[in-house]
């Protein structure tokens, strides 16, 4: 399913600026919750996809 490979992707890429949050980059942090955000809604797409092939059957 392209939507949960996309959301994978958000959060591995989001890996490395959470590691630099966590030792007290404020940018990271930044990043870190910008991500968060974009994670949020390909959760959102995740579920709405699987509604519609559930929907199908």
């Amino acid at each position: 399913m392209m939507e949960y490979d996309r959301l994978k992707e958000l959060v591995a890429a989001a890996e490395d600026d959470l590691l630099k949050a966590e030792g007290g980059n404020k940018a990271a942090g930044t990043r870190v919750r910008k991500a968060m955000q974009e994670i949020k809604t390909a959760a959102q797409d995740v579920r709405k996809k699987i509604l519609e092939v559930r929907s199908v059957d």
